[in-house]
């Protein structure tokens, strides 16, 4: 009988979305991160005199997302709502990062990240230079208040 191996997926084939629109090609997602931080905790009858770890406030790091500059001016938007205060504050949205399989169907991804509550809290311009023909590269970081996996 042999045995089946699932093969890893590319990290390149991926999407982000914002409330469900697709929010540009992005060339670098990173901060899809989740940790509680350990609550140490002893109970003062305890005769084994051990200290427990009980898990304490998740926190979530910024995500970040880094494409070339192409001229689309959503995510500056975007930010420029939550400088200017205009609308519902903070404008947050649900941001979608799917990771697809080798078919690339969006429809059915191989994971999905779903960040709730996301904002920009800073976009980072591209370093210009006369010398180089390298592709202007532009970053967001996204605050949010929580990522699940599906």
């Amino acid at each position: 009988m042999a045995t089946e191996r699932n093969n890893p997926y590319s990290n390149f084939n991926f999407i982000v979305e914002r409330d469900g629109q697709v929010l540009g090609a992005f060339s670098e997602v990173g901060g899809l991160d989740s940790e509680n931080t350990p609550i140490e905790y002893r109970e003062g009858a305890d005769a084994t005199n051990a200290v427990r770890k009980l898990p304490g406030i998740e926190s979530y790091t910024n995500i970040t997302l880094k494409r070339g500059i192409t001229g689309n001016m959503a995510l500056w938007d975007w930010r420029k709502e939550v400088r200017d205060g205009t609308g519902a504050f903070p404008p947050t949205s649900t941001v979608t990062i799917k990771l697809l399989n080798e078919l690339r169907d969006e429809n059915s991804p191989a994971m999905t990240w779903t960040v709730t509550d996301a904002w920009p809290t800073k976009i980072t311009g591209p370093s210009l230079s006369a010398k180089g023909n390298e592709i202007a590269i532009e970053q967001v970081d996204l605050a949010h208040s929580r990522i699940d996996i599906s």
